[in-house]
């Protein structure tokens, strides 16, 4: 993706946001140079990974195979591993008309996808089997707003706004906007985008991101990286 195309696509995204009369913290409006100068007052942006995420998931194709998200705050894995403290995550993500977030499922993460408002937010669904693998045989159950959802395997879930469905660890699941555009919420256990995601075919997390232009606002996945400038430039990396 060019960061031309990102930088847009955050810009209009946040529009969308803001049509729900939600408001985004003050990091989601840092730029380069914001963050440079309180990222130390502030650790918890980049270590909890919160903020700005877009990705095709390198497949180059972000209008029909992509997301954006927000990740609004996350737990500490250490906290979830003890059983107590912070162990909880949020997101928000947009999903255009008709595009759609691939089949993956998480190992670790609960979580539970929220239609927040626009279209009707549709997935389908799939059981692990033994392995962990798709099961392209087993049915599935899901909770759905307090009520047990039964489908058979590859079934497919539609919510309207204001529903949402939880999803355990395991679930296979890929989702789309249909009818307009979507605006969705994830409310999960602790999220880790670097090791928690297992994708039914071989791609990846992040965007490969093509520096055409300067970034407006930084994404999670370029933090390690500019940080990591940072501290060439100050002569401590």
């Amino acid at each position: 993706m060019k960061r031309s195309e990102v930088n847009e696509i955050i810009k209009s995204g946040d529009a969308f946001i803001r049509s729900f009369g939600f408001t985004l913290p003050p990091f989601a409006y840092w730029s380069p140079d914001d963050f440079r100068g309180r990222a130390e007052k502030a650790p918890r942006v980049a270590e909890a990974q919160l903020g700005w995420d877009v990705t095709d998931f390198g497949l180059g194709r972000f209008n029909q195979l992509g997301l954006l998200l927000f990740t609004l705050r996350n737990g500490h894995a250490e906290d979830l591993a003890q059983g107590g403290g912070m162990v909880y995550a949020e997101k928000l993500m947009i999903l255009r008309r008709d595009q759609v977030c691939v089949m993956h499922r998480h190992m670790v993460k609960a979580e539970d996808i929220i239609n927040r408002g626009g279209g009707v937010l549709a997935m389908q669904l799939y059981a692990s089997d033994a392995s962990g693998k798709l099961d392209e045989t087993a049915d599935v159950e899901v909770m759905s707003d307090g009520e047990l959802k039964h489908l058979p395997a590859g079934g497919e879930l539609r919510l309207a706004p204001g529903e949402s469905v939880t999803l355990l660890p395991g679930i296979w699941h890929s989702f789309w906007a249909e009818q307009g555009d979507v605006l969705a919420g994830e409310v999960s256990t602790v999220n880790d985008d670097l090791t928690d995601n297992a994708f039914k075919d071989p791609i990846g997390r992040f965007a490969d991101i093509e520096e055409d232009e300067p970034p407006v606002h930084l994404l999670v996945s370029d933090y390690d990286t500019y940080l990591k400038d940072d501290a060439k430039a100050a002569g401590t990396g």
